[in-house]
């Protein structure tokens, strides 16, 4: 007999007993009852359980030549920015995770794909496990919406897998995940790992495209086991940047990994920013010190945006060091070689980088843009504001090349930077300081 198992919603951590807190990762009231699952045994039965031998399935084995090189054709999302993330739009019998905070605008968002979608000619299934049908029809008419939209209210897996497999729609979201029921509670560690396994099997077997929607935890993660990240085929990120929203991909199988579209917020729902590198620069500062344009890549996407550092008298023993949208590793190297190779005093003063426009951006080619932004601030004087500039920095004070320079450098020119320093035309910080300042 299979014995009782109790599982962590938050980090996955098993016992055998319901623990009030998770010795792993310390939550409280956490643990929820795993169902039993009777094991058979190789070499026989026990306890009237027998273990059958499957019969051999030739057919499961497929020559590559024989495979259709076609079946993974793409269709629009009608969305350019989300279409950029996905890696050219959507794919016949593909899953997609769609996670965020709530209120950054994940149901906003999938109702206009939705909208594209019928535009297009397919039949699309809304299965609205959050919101009731009136909500949504509010949300879909000040988004101008078509009401030919299929709304599905259920939440117990079993019966909304008879529903869909009985007439198959062409596109399904599902919002959200966390919300459908199985043998288990709904939200928790095996519903949503049932649930996404047994919606990607219905999405496979009838090329149906589902994008599902997940909670995320306090650390930005999508909530669950991290299989389930594992079993669909992207996993994408809403994020919110400034008075911006940032659409991102940890996870793709048919396009690039850490792809970013750029939405705003409007009444009319998301807007495509077709030019993030100037909607980010709008609001820099003219001839202030601690100002520096930096060209970055996220994904295949080059972008122009500013750094900016203040240096302040610290009244505390230790001085300290705050960085925001950056790698803060990378700034404390940056820093360390500032103050070793070129003197730069900075051990009475506190430090604050700054990435603006709430993006948060971990590329070691942000490196120079840091130096000379802090060097900047230290001394008081402002950077020629037609200057842009890329480069890694290394523990010698040598400026490194970075991957992708061709294409930042086109975005510097695009953006309206003629100026611009990059590895090859500087050797080191100390050339780009005396170049600068």
């Amino acid at each position: 007999m299979a014995k009782t198992q109790y599982t962590c919603v938050e980090c996955g951590y098993k016992s055998i007993k319901a623990l009030g807190r998770c010795p792993n990762c310390g939550a409280w009231d956490s643990f929820k009852e795993e169902a039993p699952v009777g094991r058979a045994l190789a070499g026989g039965s026990r306890g009237g359980l027998a273990k059958v031998r499957p019969l051999p399935n030739p057919e499961a084995i497929v020559r590559l030549s024989a495979v259709d090189s076609g079946s993974e054709a793409r269709f629009s999302s009608g969305i350019g920015e989300l279409d950029r993330v996905l890696g050219g739009g959507f794919v016949k019998g593909e899953v997609l995770l769609l996670g965020g905070e709530p209120g950054v605008g994940k149901s906003t968002l999938l109702l206009q794909v939705a909208d594209r979608m019928l535009r297009q000619g397919r039949r699309v299934i809304y299965l609205a496990g959050e919101e009731s049908p009136g909500q949504i029809r509010l949300r879909a008419e000040r988004l101008g919406i078509s009401g030919e939209l299929e709304l599905l209210r259920e939440t117990e897996l079993e019966s909304v897998l008879a529903t869909l497999e009985a007439d198959p729609p062409e596109f399904l979201v599902v919002d959200s995940i966390q919300t459908l029921e199985t043998t288990s509670a709904a939200g928790s560690l095996v519903a949503v790992r049932d649930a996404t396994s047994a919606l990607t099997r219905f999405a496979k077997a009838s090329k149906v495209t589902a994008v599902l929607v997940g909670h995320v935890t306090k650390e930005g993660i999508v909530a669950g086991p991290k299989v389930i990240e594992h079993v669909v085929d992207a996993t994408l990120y809403l994020e919110t940047a400034g008075n911006f929203r940032v659409l991102r991909s940890s996870k793709n199988r048919f396009g690039p990994v850490g792809e970013m579209g750029v939405f705003h917020m409007a009444e009319e729902g998301m807007e495509e920013v077709a030019n993030p590198s100037e909607a980010f620069l709008a609001e820099r500062p003219v001839g202030a010190p601690g100002s520096v344009v930096a060209l970055t890549l996220s994904g295949e996407r080059a972008l122009a945006l500013e750094v900016q550092a203040l240096a302040a008298r610290t009244p505390f023993p230790a001085p300290r060091r705050v960085s925001q949208g950056l790698d803060s590793r990378r700034v404390d190297v940056v820093l360390a070689v500032l103050e070793r190779r070129l003197e730069l005093p900075l051990g009475n003063l506190d430090v604050y980088v700054n990435l603006a426009g709430g993006l948060r951006v971990f590329d070691a080619g942000l490196d120079l843009a840091v130096a000379l932004a802090v060097y900047s601030a230290v001394v008081g004087k402002p950077i020629p504001q037609d200057f842009a500039v890329v480069g890694e920095v290394g523990l010698a004070g040598e400026v490194r090349s970075v991957e992708g320079l061709e294409r930042r450098l086109r975005e510097g020119r695009r953006a309206g930077f003629e100026r611009l320093l990059y590895p090859g035309v500087i050797r080191n910080v100390e050339e780009a300081v005396k170049r600068l300042l």
